[in-house]
């Protein structure tokens, strides 16, 4: 997790995926490669180690091919995802700073909805909140027979229940800009 996520978003999508999802954990910082912690997890030989991350050099886990090539790869192996909880902008930098982080196989997906947030703007169709990211992916690994994902609307619910509450504050606060919160793409006609 970035920084200023760590210190500012007491309530942010990284924090309710962490608490609603066993075996996560935060690890707060920009140049993480030398965290014990994450050091510990990338030198352990018994997991794979993998960045869900877009871009074009990412396995495609929405691809027919793609959970059955990931399950190949992860052999007998425990699969341990790093995800970075920022902004898009901050996490680029989170990236730059950790060379050992950013070199793991990523792995991606093609949303099967755009993003549900209604208080903040993504800056591209595929950009999803790290909660959303996280209930994307359990899906792919469902799917692919690497993990199970009994409680497919936990996490989504405490998403739309912490943007409730952001916004119920920020209007008992009389901030006018989240007074009527703008209309999910999705909602708009072609």
């Amino acid at each position: 997790m970035h920084p200023k996520e760590y210190r500012r978003e007491r309530c942010g999508t990284g924090r309710l995926a962490c608490l609603n999802l066993a075996n996560s954990e935060i690890v707060p910082g920009v140049a993480l490669d030398d965290d014990p912690r994450v050091r510990a997890l990338l030198g352990e030989s018994a997991n794979y180690a993998a960045l869900l991350y877009p871009g074009p050099d990412s396995l495609n886990l929405s691809a027919r091919e793609g959970p059955e090539r990931l399950a190949r790869e992860i052999g007998g192996k425990r699969l341990v995802v790093f995800l970075v909880d920022a902004t898009w902008s901050c996490s680029k930098s989170v990236l730059r700073a950790s060379p050992a982080i950013s070199s793991l196989p990523r792995l991606g997906f093609e949303p099967r909805e755009l993003s549900r947030w209604v208080i903040k703007r993504q800056p591209r169709d595929y950009c999803l909140s790290t909660i959303e990211a996280i209930h994307e992916l359990l899906l792919a690994l469902e799917s692919a027979g690497l993990d199970s994902y009994p409680d497919k609307g936990r996490l989504l619910a405490a998403f739309a229940a912490m943007q409730d509450y952001q916004i119920e504050r920020a209007q008992a606060a009389g901030r006018a800009r989240y007074r009527a919160p703008k209309p999910s793409r999705l909602d708009r006609s072609s």
